[in-house]
């Protein structure tokens, strides 16, 4: 017995230490054993992953880079029962949901960090720890331009609760995908300023009623009484609000960098930035690595490659997240020129430590509401 343990526990130091190896090497070193294994298989919350796996394979020619575009929520389910089931499933994962990839991911080594010695130095370090985040991304509120060519129709989040919004604001199920519930809990988490943007848009203070227990789960039962419309997915959403042609399009809270469809798809998406007391949250797109993962030079090669090259603008690995709506978290990343800077953005930034504490919560509250 005692030899076993010796045993496994010396092979356990040789696995630490051949991650801590290849954590070390440039991408021309990984380059060898990456081509040998000849694969990588990436999981990602964005079908803009696609446009990442053809340029990675014409950067590599020889190693097959196979994606699967799903959602976080998804993501986290899937990454859980193939770890139970002992399945190698994914070598990278591109994921958001930082309060629960932080507290149900990492916190079970299911996922690890890494963040590549080419461009540790361009990023700080609130974003290469825990994980290393590749960029920002939002869910924020967004109008038709089209009918609203003067600007966002809404500048106080508590507007939505009108009458003249009823059955007119949208956004993506909660209870469905974890960005949304996310938006929510940060509603609640924010209470304070939720109940000054009351006081600002009524002209008096708010009373909580129906037991709500602060401003923000006020918020979000006016939300849900004034007709909140739900859909299942962002696409829908986008098409709704953005079509033009329309006379009293919704409003509604989706990413701002989807706007970046408005000329492919017909559509006048546009960020209402200018809104007390926020216009939604801005929050972490995580790269990370398998604990198992099966090819673990060609995923650090990935990483790599998803964190940009060392132009002014990232190059191919980060072009499809060169837009605006998008920060790149690397420091040496010319902002896009389109976008609002970030010190300028009225998102908040979540803090998914404090998310994550109370999520279940708002969680069954919505649930109760629907």
């Amino acid at each position: 017995m005692r030899r076993f343990i010796a045993t496994a526990v010396s092979c356990l130091m040789a696995t630490a230490t051949f991650a801590e190896d290849l954590d070390a090497k440039t991408a021309a070193d990984l380059l060898p054993q990456a081509k040998q294994e000849g694969k990588v298989i990436v999981y990602a919350f964005t079908s803009r992953i696609g446009r990442v796996e053809k340029a990675f394979e014409a950067a590599y020619p020889g190693i097959d880079m196979v994606t699967f575009d799903m959602s976080s929520t998804e993501q986290i389910a899937r990454i859980k029962s193939e770890a139970q089931a002992g399945l190698p499933g994914a070598d990278v994962i591109y994921i958001s949901d930082a309060p629960v990839v932080l507290t149900e991911l990492l916190a079970n080594n299911l996922v690890i960090s890494y963040v590549p010695p080419r461009v540790a130095g361009t990023v700080a370090d609130q974003y290469k720890s825990p994980l290393l985040a590749q960029r920002l991304s939002t869910k924020v509120l967004m109008y038709n331009e089209e009918a609203h060519p003067d600007g966002s129709p809404i500048k106080n989040l508590w507007d939505l609760t009108k009458p003249e919004w009823k059955g007119r604001v949208i956004m993506v199920d909660p209870l469905q995908r974890g960005d949304y519930l996310d938006l929510m809990t940060e509603i609640v988490l924010k209470s304070d300023e939720m109940a000054k943007s009351y006081e600002a848009a009524f002209g008096k203070a708010i009373a909580l009623t129906d037991g709500n227990e602060n401003a923000g789960e006020q918020f979000i039962s006016a939300l849900f009484a004034n007709d909140l419309v739900l859909v299942g997915s962002t696409d829908d959403l986008n098409k709704a609000i953005g079509a033009k042609g329309q006379e009293k399009p919704p409003i509604g809270f989706t990413s701002y960098s989807d706007r970046r469809d408005n000329e492919d798809e017909g559509w006048a998406l546009q960020v209402a930035n200018d809104v007390t007391p926020s216009n939604g949250i801005v929050f972490p797109a995580f790269l990370a690595l398998n604990s198992k993962q099966a090819n673990p030079a060609a995923a650090r090669l990935a990483v790599d490659f998803l964190m940009g090259d060392d132009s002014k603008n990232g190059g191919e690995g980060f072009k499809p997240f060169y837009v605006a709506g998008d920060w790149a978290t690397r420091s040496d990343i010319t902002p896009h020129k389109d976008a609002i800077p970030l010190a300028d953005f009225k998102g908040w930034q979540i803090a998914p430590a404090e998310t994550a504490k109370i999520r279940a919560d708002v969680a069954d509250f919505i649930l109760a509401l629907q």
